[in-house]
């Protein structure tokens, strides 16, 4: 059977990518020439399409997998796009004086919001200066003066009259402490207490008597002094309300004539006006106050009157780009901060804080959609705010609050914001199959290519990058076969000769780790496809531990593995292990037992639920396989167990279904399998032979187990010829092949397989409908007729 492994066998340039250094050197070594994106075409074109569109609804998803460059090409795009664009307005809650717990917004021109605030902080400071000093005016000393005399007159009159009264009673009235009194005169002189106390029993009950009709008296002459004294304080209150609003008035002038080609501000000053002259004569004019604080004067003026600006922008800017990382409810609707004062939570429209929708409107807003579905309420809440295109902020959690709690409810912005999510398939097919409203608002899907096109100019394009980033951080020159090797080891996680992992992510930490070791050996000269190959080596040292177990075990005997000699159905099947980091490819056997009966072909796995569908779907292929070749003139009467040895962990897949299918026809034929050959492959019902994963791995875990037990030039693996194009591996594993070592085998249908491992003809069906005499399928079909003649009882 030399022939047909001749045939079969491949030869070490088809084992990897053709890549030569020659290509890499046209790409510029120290040019600081900056390199653009390289590939996605489709996703660009979605982009364009979905950041440039206006109505609402055609939001983007940008969809693909971590690494491949999504953030990064639509960071760019927009920087383009928004420098180009007109800067968006800026947004001001102020103070709603009717309502403290409704503010309102303020619309301003862009640039304009600090110029507001900066007038507006220079007003406070104005009349913190003219307050209360503005009273100490001589002007309004006179008018004050003029009023107290008022009052003063119409007291005096009439105590005069009570006081002229009583001399002629021979009673003297006079004011102590504000309260008026009166005493008995006795020759011309007021008596007191003790002396009082001292007259006679009717001299004092005269004295009662005639002062009892001097107070009827007092209190007739003062009947209206509380009204004396409230239109006293009536107008004094409006001659202090007058002087200070002349002495705001100019100051608001100059506020309107500053602002009056925004009638927002010019609608906000109107509402100053109004409430201004109050706060001013209640804070900074209060009498009361005898030791004033200008600071803590100013505070209560500036949670007042001064606006709330939201966000700031620059005229020159464009539209905005905010990328939030953290896309809590807080961080992207924005929030109120309360104050604790006399143990009571208190808060005001100064208390406002902006989210990500603030700081994006008018522009654009990238979020991760995995971050965001893992916040609560946050997703229902964005797509309001899309579909009413308007921001309200609000506490989501007010509702579980305590009755009476204080709140604010803010005035709603006009929102109109361009939404770019960021997320994996799963979650764009997930939403469009259980979110309507996703569909209706994330109407542009930007598709990520997983790999970009083995082209000469996306190859120098790929150099470009990694030796920009080297640039960027200081690393030394990376050589052509440094590159050489970095592009081997993209194509390598494409599992493609032909793509270019766009994932440049990976590639930027096997160089990072190269530098790592460049500098750790002196730090000289290039960095070199060594320092490369050096750094993959530690990586898989690092995460080498599982598979080295797992090989120790199979040397040990714990694990019943064979690379030498021949066994009846008995096959090396290879799989693939993903354990966190580690990923490896390991031979597992697979054996097969037959007997005469009707019971079919039985998946051990299946039947202790360790098999799970698409496994069990490659071992019933095997009863059509079997049925179709061989059923064709007696009936098919087999029962067969096949199991994967020694495996005590779910499986899937259905690469093993050729490996499968050979220890079955072994085990019918009493052929002896090679053990010195590994397979994997998956079959359909024609025997023809499929791809499947991880071939790079599964190659190298059988190469290594050969290499620790003693290679000997016939050991080799067998893999689908539809895999011919993903076999990118290791310069090691190509060597041993060169070196005739090791052999690797591509075949195209199950009769090739069968050949190698069996070392024995498959046979060709001849025009009589019978198989070449002790040719593989013809003993297959001499054992299913005599388990038939046995289930039947034979010819009688």
């Amino acid at each position: 059977m030399s022939k047909t492994a001749d045939k079969l066998r491949l030869v070490p340039n088809q084992l990897t990518a053709n890549l030569t250094e020659k290509l890499f050197s046209q790409s510029p070594k120290s040019a600081a020439t900056e390199q653009g994106f390289i590939g996605h075409d489709r996703a660009k074109e979605a982009l364009d399409f979905g950041l440039s569109m206006d109505a609402v609804g055609f939001n983007v998803f940008a969809m693909g997998e971590h690494g491949t460059g999504r953030l990064t090409l639509i960071k760019q795009m927009l920087a383009q796009l928004s420098a180009s664009q007109e800067t968006p307005a800026e947004w001001c809650y102020i103070n709603n004086f009717d309502d403290n717990h409704a503010p309102f917004k303020l619309y301003l021109s862009p640039g304009d919001g600090k110029q507001l605030l900066a007038r507006m902080n220079t007003f406070i400071d104005e009349l913190i200066d003219l307050f209360p000093e503005i009273f100490d005016n001589p002007g309004y000393q006179r008018k004050k003066s003029a009023v107290d005399r008022e009052f003063n007159q119409k007291y005096d009159e009439a105590i005069s009259i009570v006081e002229e009264t009583a001399l002629k009673e021979s009673v003297v009235l006079f004011e102590e402490a504000g309260e008026i009194g009166f005493s008995m005169l006795v020759d011309g002189k007021a008596l007191d207490d003790k002396e009082f106390a001292s007259l006679e029993e009717e001299q004092r009950t005269e004295f009662y008597k005639r002062l009892s009709l001097l107070e009827d008296l007092l209190s007739e002459q003062l009947l209206e002094l509380p009204l004396w004294k409230r239109i006293s304080s009536d107008k004094l209150r409006k001659l202090k309300y007058e002087t200070a609003e002349q002495g705001i008035k100019p100051l608001l002038k100059e506020l309107e004539h500053e602002f009056a080609s925004n009638i927002g501000v010019l609608k906000y000053l109107v509402k100053v006006k109004e409430h201004v002259v109050d706060a001013v004569l209640e804070i900074l004019a209060d009498e009361s106050n005898e030791n004033p604080n200008d600071k803590d004067n100013r505070k209560l003026m500036v949670e007042q009157f001064l606006p709330n600006l939201l966000v700031s922008r620059n005229p020159e800017e464009g539209s905005p780009v905010v990328y939030e990382e953290n896309p809590t409810y807080q961080n992207l609707f924005g929030h109120v901060d309360f104050s604790s004062f006399q143990g009571a939570a208190y808060s005001s429209y100064r208390s406002i804080r902006p989210g990500a929708l603030h700081k994006a409107n008018g522009g654009y807003l990238l979020l991760d959609a995995e971050k965001l579905l893992g916040q609560p309420l946050v997703w229902a809440k964005l797509k309001l705010a899309l579909k009413t295109q308007q921001i309200i902020i609000e506490n989501p959690y007010s509702e579980f609050s305590q009755p009476g709690s204080y709140s604010l409810q803010p005035e709603k912005i006009p929102f109109k914001v361009k939404v770019v999510l960021l997320g994996d398939p799963e979650i764009y097919y997930t939403l469009q199959e259980y979110d309507q409203e996703f569909t209706e608002l994330f109407r542009v899907l930007a598709d990520f290519d997983r790999y970009l096109t083995f082209s000469e100019s996306n190859l120098i394009a790929y150099a470009n990058l990694i030796r920009q980033r080297a640039r960027k951080y200081n690393y030394p020159v990376v050589s052509d076969d440094a590159v050489v090797e970095l592009v081997r080891y993209s194509l390598r996680r494409a599992e493609h000769q032909e793509k270019i992992s766009s994932n440049i992510v990976q590639i930027n930490d096997l160089l990072d780790e190269a530098n790592y070791l460049w500098l750790k050996n002196n730090g000289e000269g290039e960095l070199t496809g060594q320092y490369i190959n050096l750094a993959l080596k530690a990586k898989q040292r690092r995460t080498g531990r599982m598979s080295e177990t797992w090989l120790s075990e199979i040397k040990e005997r714990q694990v019943l593995i064979n690379t030498q000699g021949q066994k009846i159905a008995k096959v090396n099947g290879l799989t693939v292990l993903e354990i966190g980091d580690s990923v490896f490819g390991t031979p597992a056997r697979i054996t097969a037992t037959v007997y005469a009966g009707s019971e079919g072909v039985t998946d051990i796995e299946r039947e202790v639920d360790l098999g799970k569908s698409i496994h069990s779907k490659g071992v019933l292929l095997l009863t059509g396989y079997l049925g179709h070749k061989y059923g064709q003139g007696l009936p098919v009467t087999i029962s067969a167990n096949i199991a994967i040895e020694q495996s005590y962990g779910h499986i899937d897949g259905d690469s093993a279904s050729m490996a499968e299918l050979c220890a079955l026809i072994s085990a019918i034929t009493l052929l002896p399998i090679d053990q010195g050959l590994a397979i994997t492959g998956s079959i359909n019902q024609h025997g023809e032979v499929q791809s499947i994963g991880g071939v790079n791995e599964k190659i190298e875990g059988f190469y290594q187990l050969c290499k620790d037990t003693g290679l000997t030039g016939s050991q080799g693996v067998i893999v689908p010829m539809t895999n011919m194009i993903n076999l990118m591996l290791s310069q090691e594993v190509i060597n041993a092949v060169e070196q005739g070592q090791f052999s690797i085998y591509a075949v195209e249908d199950i009769d090739q397989a069968l050949e190698l491992l069996m070392n024995t003809t498959a046979g060709e069906i001849s025009r009589t409908g019978r198989y070449p005499r002790k040719s593989i399928h013809a003993l297959v079909l001499e054992k299913l007729a005599k388990f038939s003649d046995l289930l039947t009882g034979g010819d009688e």
